[in-house]
């Protein structure tokens, strides 16, 4: 995982930290979509309400800035936005699916944020944050495919288990060859060469 990744998995909480704007991060323990008494009609009405109040804040906090810190503020905005009404479903309905959404809500927000700061960089090094970060989404829509699956009380929920988790490794096994190979680009020659092959060794492609 890059150290880009990294730094966004690790990053504490949602609200502010001086005058940067919030970090996405990866559901807490805590959040309401883990919450195992469903979420009333009124409550869930008040959580979207307090999630469009932050994002408008969020959204004039990001005005002051300009360029790419601009674009990484609006996407943090956007992040926070769409995970939070996404829990307040998760919460609300409180079903496998409104749960896997929300899941799919905090990969899709982080990619966004990490797709971003890709910007800064430049030549491969930018073309391997952008794998890196696809990788990463790939892997938070498949382990939240698996978690929907784990999730399913139905007789067949064992064999779905199975299914989804086989194509879960398929999608991540592609994702980190797909971030393996662009890595190879940096290199020429014998050296690129081999930079490939190892990787279609370690990833399994002929």
């Amino acid at each position: 995982m890059s150290k880009l990744m990294i730094a966004l998995f690790a990053a504490a909480g949602l609200g502010f930290a001086g005058s940067a704007a919030a970090q996405v991060t990866s559901p807490p323990m805590n959040s309401p979509m883990n919450a195992t008494t469903p979420m009333s009609k009124d409550g869930h009405a008040t959580a979207k309400l307090n999630a469009d109040a932050q994002y408008k804040l969020d959204k004039e906090a990001c005005q002051s800035l300009s360029g790419n810190a601009k674009d990484i503020c609006m996407a943090e905005a956007k992040g926070k936005d769409h995970i939070a009404n996404a829990e307040a479903d998760a919460a609300y309905e409180n079903t496998p699916k409104a749960r896997a959404d929300a899941r799919v809500a905090h990969a899709q927000a982080i990619y966004d944020v990490a797709f971003e700061k890709c910007d800064d960089l430049a030549g491969n090094p930018k073309d391997v944050c952008v794998k890196e970060a696809k990788a990463e989404l790939v892997k938070g829509k498949a382990n939240a495919k698996v978690d929907r699956v784990v999730a399913d009380t139905r007789a067949d929920a064992a064999a779905k288990q199975t299914d989804a988790r086989k194509e879960a490794a398929v999608d991540k096994r592609d994702a980190d060859y797909k971030v393996a190979i662009e890595k190879c680009d940096a290199l020429a020659g014998p050296s690129k060469d081999s930079c490939i092959g190892n990787a279609k060794t370690q990833f399994g492609k002929s």
